[in-house]
């Protein structure tokens, strides 16, 4: 049994001149999935489409910067893009769910396997999950950012096979190939590294109403393959796509999953949770971490920046401030600034009492790409 996650951006499901929404894709949209349903496929469907629904509905002409002012009117759109989803859905007779995320939520570790919990009932049942980012109480510091970037954190989470990204445009190009005719179309990457040598160009999104261009499309790729997750960009006015490419027809831009992928845990501690401050390291400890896979030892730490506490999740980096991993750490801060640079066994001495024999456990260590 298939497990898909498709992404949905506000360019596809509003019309640019007016705001309105699409009826004709978002209708296309909903009887692919119910296809793939009725193939034995599981889906979650991950929707943009609130602010901009609402901007529609309030007679706004373009997406608010104000934090309240842009959560009061997500507040407005929720409702009336859900109110289309269901009745789309019911006319297909396939029962749905709206679920709505914060990354706060999920940074807790019992949440986030609740939430896994919940999806997995949900698709047990037959039911299609749609999500999106809970905008009317996410703080600003602790959102996504961006659709897509959850539908990544999403794919990871459910365990996903497939990540559709649906877009403004057909696949992925060395450059915008709306302004730039000599922009080169790539079918297949099989590592994100190729794109520093396609020669990639990315830009922001151009519909005025959506969050993010290409290069929050190609960071979500990044978080999906490492998951292990075979993840596609293409066309979002053509859902129907879909299928075929499922079908192994060569449509829209597809990221091979790397072939080790990491596991659930590491994936939470990777791309859920906000760092609470940065780790420098001398050259052996970076070597140590990210070539022979040991823990991150006092040692080997030149540096202790920001205010954290045991098991908050701090950044690794090198001695040129370059992040290299992520991890928990066993120490607060205030210790740390105590014990860096010291052997393990003098530790207890300098504490005054006996602590764990490394900074960060390889367990709890993710490198970063």
């Amino acid at each position: 049994m298939t497990t898909i996650v498709i992404k949905i951006g506000t360019s596809s499901l509003t019309r640019s001149e007016s705001g309105n929404l699409a009826l004709s894709t978002i209708a296309s949209l909903i009887e692919t999935i119910t296809n793939l349903r009725s193939q034995g496929h599981r889906v979650v469907l991950v929707s943009s489409g609130a602010v901009g629904v609402g901007c529609d509905r309030l007679g706004l002409t373009e997406k608010p910067r104000n934090i309240a002012m842009k959560q009061a009117v997500a507040a407005v759109g929720q409702g009336r893009l859900m109110r289309v989803y269901e009745d789309l859905f019911t006319s297909l007779r396939q029962t749905m769910a709206q679920i709505l995320l914060t990354r706060s939520e999920l940074a807790r570790r019992s949440s986030y396997v609740n939430a896994y919990n919940t999806f997995q009932q949900l698709l047990r049942m037959d039911v299609v999950p749609i999500v999106n980012e809970n905008d009317t109480t996410a703080v600003e510091e602790l959102k996504f950012g961006d659709n897509d970037t959850l539908s990544a954190l999403v794919a990871g989470l459910v365990e996903a096979d497939w990540l559709f990204i649906l877009t403004d445009v057909d696949k992925l190009y060395s450059a915008d190939p709306r302004n730039n005719p000599d922009a080169l179309p790539i079918t297949l990457v099989e590592r994100i590294e190729q794109l520093e040598e396609f020669q990639v160009q990315t830009g922001d999104s151009v519909s005025g109403r959506g969050t993010g261009g290409m290069i929050t499309k190609i960071e979500a790729a990044k978080i999906a393959t490492a998951a292990g997750v075979r993840t596609v960009i293409t066309d979002g006015q053509i859902p129907a796509n879909i299928l075929k490419i499922l079908n192994g027809e060569s449509i829209g831009t597809q990221f091979e999953p790397q072939p080790q992928p990491v596991n659930a845990r590491k994936h939470w501690i990777a791309n859920i949770l906000v760092p609470s401050g940065k780790l420098y390291l001398d050259m052996g400890a970076v070597q140590a971490i990210s070539e022979s896979g040991k823990s991150l030892l006092a040692a080997g730490i030149t540096q202790v920046e920001g205010e954290f506490y045991p098991s908050d999740a701090v950044e690794l980096c090198n001695e040129e401030g370059g992040e290299i991993a992520r991890g928990l750490v066993n120490y607060s801060s205030t210790e740390l600034q105590q014990i860096l640079g010291c052997r393990s066994e003098d530790i207890p001495d300098i504490l005054g009492y006996t602590g764990s024999d490394t900074v960060v456990h390889r367990d709890n260590l993710v490198i970063k790409c």
